[in-house]
């Protein structure tokens, strides 16, 4: 396992990072310690999570990934040994994480989620923690277009940093990132950090895949030149990308089998016959096509840790050895001619 500095701080993340997000509903706490065992010994020492997780989000299993993880690391006793990720809910109609009321970024709505994940997790810190989505109308989650709202009042920026320096100040975090956000977000919150000596924003966790491919036209340039790592989440855009749901088949046991949940966004009548032809370039160079899309993802300058996640063992054995995988330039140059006629036929 390669690993990779987090942003400007002293951690070094592994190039996988164990996704925890189906703990609790498709998958059991027994299921979820098997993973992260396998993980450890294969070098992960990165675990990302979320105080909504799992998804598809309800009340009834509201934390109930973080209260997995919390139980693992207690009999485990690995906790410093790993860096663990979670994320406090945005702006959104899940107001059942704040027992009725509208989950916003500010200092009452972070104490309360920090507190959360703290407990159900069993530890007195996290060490990256990010803002699952902006607090501001803007597009994200499969929105092209940005639609301006003058009406919109989010929660400031630079209030939201005043809770996270105060919250590194008392040792509850480590570091934060930010996650599903623009280019003009990421910039303002460096803008912050240097202008208003605000703590400066470590990561950027965005989806990113061989059919959704947009960080590479305004995101790709900042990253690089401001040291943010890039967390990349969905390489496989939510299981399409191993061909398993080509020609309208849902297998039994599958994401989408489980909950048609961004079905739409991920897919659409319209991205198949992409599909197969990466599944083609796959076949061509003897490679599983999880392990073509993961390995092309892992190859880009601008990405610091891939985020996977697996519903089964044998998936996940697949997806974690793909960090060893380098795709000769023949099966590069194959990609590239699919992106040039397909470009981002998701977003």
């Amino acid at each position: 396992m390669e690993y990779s500095r987090l942003g400007t701080t002293d951690l070094n993340v592994s190039r996988i990072c164990l996704g925890t997000m189906n703990w609790g509903e498709q998958n059991t706490e027994e299921d979820a310690h098997e993973q992260m065992d396998y993980a450890v010994e294969q070098g992960i020492n990165f675990f990302d999570t979320a105080e909504i997780y799992p998804i598809p989000p309800n009340k009834e299993s509201q934390g109930r990934t973080e209260t997995y993880i919390g139980n693992w690391l207690k009999k485990t006793g690995k906790r410093d040994d790993l860096i663990i990720a979670s994320k406090v809910t945005g702006r959104s109609d899940l107001t059942y994480v704040r027992d009725g009321e509208t989950p916003c970024f500010n200092e009452a709505h972070i104490r309360r989620a920090i507190e959360g994940s703290l407990k159900r997790l069993q530890t007195d810190h996290i060490d990256l923690y990010q803002l699952h989505w902006p607090d501001r109308k803007t597009n994200y989650f499969g929105k092209r277009a940005y639609v301006h709202d003058p009406h919109d009042r989010p929660v400031e920026i630079a209030e939201t940093l005043q809770v996270l320096a105060a919250l590194q100040k008392e040792g509850k975090i480590r570091h934060f990132g930010v996650s599903n956000e623009t280019a003009w977000g990421l910039h303002e919150f460096l803008r912050q950090h240097e202008q208003n000596d605000m703590p400066r924003v470590q990561s950027i966790q965005n989806p990113y895949s061989l059919i959704m491919r947009e960080i590479e036209t305004a995101l790709a340039e900042i990253i690089i030149r401001e040291q943010v790592s890039l967390l990349v989440y969905s390489p496989l855009s939510f299981g399409v990308l191993t061909g398993k749901y080509l020609d309208g088949v849902t297998p039994e046991g599958s994401r989408f089998h489980y909950t048609e949940r961004n079905q739409a966004r991920y897919n659409p009548a319209h991205v198949q016959d992409v599909i197969r032809q990466y599944v083609e370039v796959a076949e061509k160079h003897h490679l599983d096509p999880a392990e073509l899309a993961i390995a092309f993802v892992n190859s880009r300058e601008f990405v610091t840790s891939t985020i996977i996640g697996a519903r089964t063992m044998e998936q996940l054995k697949t997806d974690i050895g793909a960090a060893d995988i380098t795709l000769p330039e023949d099966a590069l140059a194959a990609i590239e001619a699919v992106h040039t006629v397909h470009p981002n036929p998701i977003t």
